[in-house]
């Protein structure tokens, strides 16, 4: 199994001083969080794409460009591009630009996004929010698979065979979906033969069970061989030597973002009792010991048999020195006991 990070670099009030970090320092933080998985030897780092002003990263390619120049081999994603409010052909460029940088370390991962901000942004609309993603992966996937491309729909002008430039060093660019729960996302990466990438954030993960079986029942019956059927986790987390200062350091600044998001989206505040509950085995947070989080990450690899698996471990603002804290107990005891379980 893959096992490694993702972020949106978060910038909240810290929620117990009042405190907001600078976007340059936020950013410059990042990119150490990044240098540091790298050593510790983790194998994927994915950086995801927001347009609002609790979350600095509105360009991937572009961080993950810098953190490509300060590692060496750790796998650069996005996590995700929001495809359906941009262009594919730049997001072709601009990662097949990120792969020829980093010696074929690019991917990326395409996905509807969790806000609606970017639609009225870039001047869509969000009743074409499905149309708007298939249209856009099914260009994405043409652009990978051939040099020169014509295609044609109905959200975007047809290109008639044009030459999309540079192409990657990596033949095809790794592109995963993103899916957050929903069977018709989950049967179109089957169909396509896409690795998936699914979000589990909260309730019980064995409820997701479903979402797998039918992302593989459809790429079998579409005729992709399962080794082209790839499933990764995507969960929120935070590691600390043990577990009640896991949950003591973690508490409010998850609660925080989650709360703020739930204000916007109807859902009921979040008590110290259910993030307690969501701790543990059967619940879908990472927090607590390594110990924790390892038998944690096994006991779901028994319901999935995921290839991958990605941490978030900053949901809302942290002190910096306790995420680095997070990224080396998750690199260094975490990581190499999951290899040896599963080998």
């Amino acid at each position: 199994m893959e096992l490694g990070l993702y972020t949106f670099a978060e910038r909240h009030p810290d929620p117990t001083t009042g405190t907001l970090v600078s976007p340059d320092q936020r950013l410059r933080d990042l990119l150490e969080e990044v240098e540091l998985a790298d050593h510790v030897g983790l194998d994927v780092f994915g950086v995801g794409e927001h347009h609002r002003s609790d979350y600095l990263v509105s360009a991937p390619a572009v961080v993950l460009a810098a953190a490509a120049a300060k590692t060496t081999r750790i796998r650069l994603t996005s996590a995700v591009s929001v495809l359906s409010s941009d262009d594919p052909v730049r997001v072709f460029q601009e990662f097949a630009t990120l792969d020829l940088l980093s010696g074929g370390r690019a991917e990326i991962m395409a996905g509807r996004g969790s806000f609606i901000e970017s639609f009225p942004l870039f001047g869509y609309d969000l009743h074409d929010y499905h149309t708007l993603f298939s249209e856009k992966l099914d260009l994405l996937l043409r652009l990978r698979a051939s040099e020169v491309v014509a295609w044609n729909g109905r959200m975007r002008k047809a290109i008639d065979g044009r030459g999309v430039y540079p192409r990657p060093l990596q033949d095809p660019l790794p592109v995963w979906v993103a899916v957050g729960g929903t069977p018709d996302s989950a049967v179109r990466a089957g169909h396509l033969g896409l690795p998936m990438a699914l979000a589990i954030i909260g309730g019980l993960p064995e409820r997701f069970a479903r979402f797998v079986d039918v992302y593989r029942t459809a790429g079998t019956r579409a005729g992709h061989a399962s080794s082209q059927l790839r499933l990764g986790i995507n969960s929120h987390g935070y590691l600390a030597d043990d577990s009640q200062q896991a949950s003591a350091e973690s508490f409010a600044s998850y609660a925080h973002v989650m709360n703020t998001i739930g204000r916007e989206r109807g859902w009921p505040p979040m008590a110290r009792d259910d993030f307690e509950q969501q701790r543990a085995l059967r619940g879908a947070l990472f927090v607590g010991s390594p110990q924790q989080v390892i038998d944690k990450i096994l006991f779901q690899h028994e319901v999935f048999r995921h290839d991958r698996f990605l941490l978030q471990v900053s949901v809302g603002t942290l002190p910096h020195a306790r995420v680095m804290r997070a990224i080396e107990l998750f690199g260094t005891i975490v990581a190499p006991a999951i290899r040896r379980a599963l080998t």
